[in-house]
């Protein structure tokens, strides 16, 4: 603590008023308590026991704040509470929180002097090496920011305590949800909270880095049927939905006496408890001042790694041989099939279509079949005639927080026809030319070699053969590409549904859903080309309009789906859940059958409330959007500690929600969540036919990104994305997965070790400082 000024000697104007009030203090001195010994940590006033304070500037006043503090929180100092000072804030008196902190700390030191500490659960970067490994290729030279003292967190204790505790609570949550889901949670926190709760701790062996001769950047091309696959046989297995969740049996007999294989799937009242929890805990005033303050910590302390450190970051790039960021791999995480087009290739294709199979009849107006030229007729057009602006597919600004209008621009010429024929897998001929315009977008991408997508179809769950259908387009035309894979978005339509009697209650969409997914995992011939097609879908997304009005928050007594008959569309936290407790129930059917599992990546937190964002942070792997977490900034917190992927499209933002300049991306990129960019829908808001490498090329233009913040965005992509653990070895190296640089592969991301070693040992201090406290209260008693 610093010392205060001291006045110069001499006489000055305040010299009569200091000799006045002399009697004054020589009495209050006479009946003082006997001085305390403050060490040599700061000077000691006569007339007050508090420590200094710059706005006590006479005796006086001193005495007058000494009486006051007294009569709010009485003689015992204990007492203080936040009524007292703002959270956080460093409190003036009394003097016994001052010397409580310095028992604290003396503990603290006593425990660490003692016997030998328990091992910290971090791999830090040079302890667990073999002394048989080369420290220099961990251990880049660079720049290191550090804050250096006992209290480098920049709260007290019994804050730091506090927040620690809440925290890890949040986190032992999630890591629960991740585990019974068979979803991906970080190996580094698993451990901290291993160490907590008493688990054994597995250590991380660092191996040696494979070169590129050994383990080849591009992996092995498929030389057989890419639809080809085993067909296990039916496993006598017995399955109902009961409740809104379906239930394995293993016979006939243990489904009579309703003994399901208990999987662990938590139920309705334990997510409410846990959801609740969560929502109390966002709200906690003293949590949300420590987490600003860290977020806050943590973007200057990026600024200042980067004027430390970017030259020798791009000396390092220059350094590697034919890599820079056009030839990484980059995985747009989330772009909607139906428009992963751009609006000119979509017109070329139309006009394409209808000269050379405009004969062809393609759908039904009452009885009348139509062919495409009927349907062009039919608005007074000709191929000639089409252009870009009479499409109108492109978002505008009367988009702007009007999704109706941005549902609508599906919708080529304004036409639904023209949607159904050129932009579905159901309809009149099959979804042939939805497939042929998807295959020539492939086409595209094995030309530009290092783009891969994510593409997402719609299962609406209205009836139960629209997986069959779906499998059946995709195998059928044989839309596929090594650079692809598939998730399914459902859409949350119920009450539209319900409004026009396609489903009587919630359970029956539950039921179309994931009844053809545990039949075909029971049995694989009896849905045959479902079985063939799942190989390529890696998990679920969830879809609509998120600022629609609800009631995000429900309770226990909420009606379970088999109930839930209302025309009121359920919240978005019950469709979560639902749909997480049945793909947790067929993750541990598939796994024990050996067969693909499925993760949940839904669109959240694009506007709507907060909420969306707890129950996000509960259940799924990774999210879409996120624009809301720059509001919540415990939940920002929690999300880069759990390093939870958010894949952020900017321009689709900016016609939608939030315009580009407010984008919190680059504010997220630099506190080191685990950000990626994607399109969305580039045939709405992209013009070129990389419309990823548009999106890539706006946000480095817009916010002066840097090569290696390029790369380092397309690294996470790759990280987040659901490709199979092969095929990320071969584009990330074969380390990947492990912590820190060890896990790096320059040759193949381009991302200097210096920048991962700094998200690394950044990540890893923040987790020792809420960790170590809670685990030196736990030594203590």
């Amino acid at each position: 603590m610093a010392s205060r000024s001291v006045m110069p000697s001499g006489r000055d104007e305040s010299a009569d008023s200091d000799q006045e009030e002399a009697p004054i203090a020589a009495a209050n001195r006479k009946i003082s308590k006997p001085r305390p010994d403050y060490g040599d940590r700061m000077e000691f006033r006569e007339g007050t026991e508090s420590p200094p304070n710059g706005r006590m500037s006479t005796d006086k006043e001193g005495e007058l704040y000494r009486q006051l503090s007294k009569t709010l929180i009485g003689s015992d100092g204990h007492q203080l509470s936040n009524e007292l000072s703002a959270p956080y804030e460093f409190p003036q008196f009394p003097i016994e929180q001052i010397e409580t902190k310095l028992l604290t700390v003396q503990k603290e030191k006593e425990i660490s002097t003692a016997a030998a500490p328990a091992r910290e659960p971090s791999i830090g970067t040079v302890h667990d090496i073999d002394d048989d490994v080369d420290l220099n290729d961990f251990v880049p030279h660079f720049q290191r920011v550090n804050i250096s003292g006992e209290d480098n967190t920049g709260v007290p204790t019994e804050d730091l305590q506090s927040a620690s505790k809440l925290l890890i609570k949040a986190l032992d949550i999630r890591e629960k949800y991740m585990r019974v889901s068979r979803q991906g949670f970080p190996s580094n926190v698993n451990r901290f909270l291993s160490t907590i709760n008493g688990k054994p701790v597995t250590e991380v062996q660092v191996m040696d880095r494979a070169t590129i001769e050994d383990h080849p950047v591009h992996p092995p091309k498929i030389d057989r049927d890419p639809w080809d696959c085993e067909f296990l046989p039916d496993n006598g297995t017995v399955l109902k939905c009961v409740k809104g969740v379906f239930m394995v049996y293993e016979n006939e007999a243990n489904a009579e006496q309703n003994k399901n294989i208990d999987y662990g799937v938590p139920d309705l009242e334990t997510f409410v408890r846990d959801m609740q929890l969560l929502c109390a805990l966002i709200a906690d005033g003293p949590l949300k001042s420590f987490c600003y303050r860290r977020l806050s910590y943590l973007s200057s302390k990026f600024q200042l790694h980067v004027l430390l450190n970017e030259l020798r970051e791009l000396a390092a790039q220059k350094a590697v041989p034919h890599r820079d960021f056009y030839n990484v791999r980059k995985v747009d995480t989330h772009i909607h099939a139906a428009s992963c087009m751009n609006q000119k290739h979509l017109l070329r294709f139309i006009k394409k279509t209808l000269k050379t199979d405009g004969d062809s009849p393609v759908c039904k107006a009452g009885d009348k079949l139509m062919s495409l030229r009927d349907v062009f007729e039919s608005m007074n057009l000709t191929a000639y005639d089409l252009t870009v602006d009479m499409l109108d597919v492109h978002a505008d600004r009367n988009t702007f927080h009007r999704f109706d209008k941005f549902n609508a621009k599906y919708n080529p010429i304004g036409e639904s026809r023209l949607r159904e024929v050129f932009m579905k897998t159901d309809n009149h001929v099959g979804g042939k030319y939805f497939a042929k315009l998807i295959k020539e977008v492939f086409v595209d991408l094995q030309e530009s070699k290092y783009q891969n997508l994510e593409l997402r179809l719609s299962i609406y769950g209205r009836s139960l053969n629209e997986w069959d259908k779906l499998a059946d387009w995709a195998i059928n035309n044989n839309v596929y590409s090594d650079n692809v894979r598939w998730l399914i978005q459902v859409p949350r339509l119920y009450d539209i549904y319900r409004a026009n009697n396609c489903v009587e209650t919630f359970q029956q969409i539950i039921r179309n859903l994931f009844q053809p997914l545990f039949e075909v995992t029971k049995d694989p011939n009896s849905h045959p080309s479902l079985h063939r097609f799942l190989q390529y879908v890696i998990g679920f997304d969830s879809v609509d309009d998120e600022s629609k009005p609800e009631n995000p928050m429900f309770d226990v007594d909420v009606p379970t789906p088999d109930e839930w008959s209302d025309a009121e569309n359920p919240p978005y936290s019950y469709y979560l859940y639902y749909m997480f407790a049945n793909i947790t129930a067929l993750n541990h059917f598939r796994e024990d059958r050996g067969l693909n599992t499925f993760v949940f990546r839904p669109h959240c937190g694009e506007a709507g409330p907060v909420q969306h964002l707890v129950s996000a942070f509960i259940m799924c792997e990774s999210i879409s959007h996120g624009l809301l977490l720059r509001k919540v900034p415990v939940l920002q917190y929690l999300y880069y500690l759990c390093q939870i992927g958010i894949a952020m499209s900017p321009l689709s933002n900016n016609s939608l929600f939030l315009n580009y300049n407010r984008s919190p991306l680059p504010d997220y990129l630099s506190r080191g969540l685990n950000v990626s960019i994607s399109t969305d829908d580039p045939l709405q808001f992209h013009f070129t036919k990389e419309p990823l490498m548009e999106e890539y090329s706006i946000a480095a233009q817009v916010w002066k990104l840097s090569s290696c913040d390029m790369c380092e965005l397309a690294r996470n992509s790759v990280i987040t994305s659901g490709f199979s653990h092969h095929v990320k070895q071969h584009w990330l190296g074969p380390n990947y997965t492990r912590e820190g640089v060890a896990g790096n592969d320059m040759t193949r991301t381009n991302v200097p070790d210096i920048r991962v070693c700094y998200r690394y040992e950044t990540l890893m201090t923040e987790l020792s400082n809420i960790f170590r406290s809670v685990l030196n209260e736990v030594e203590e008693k």
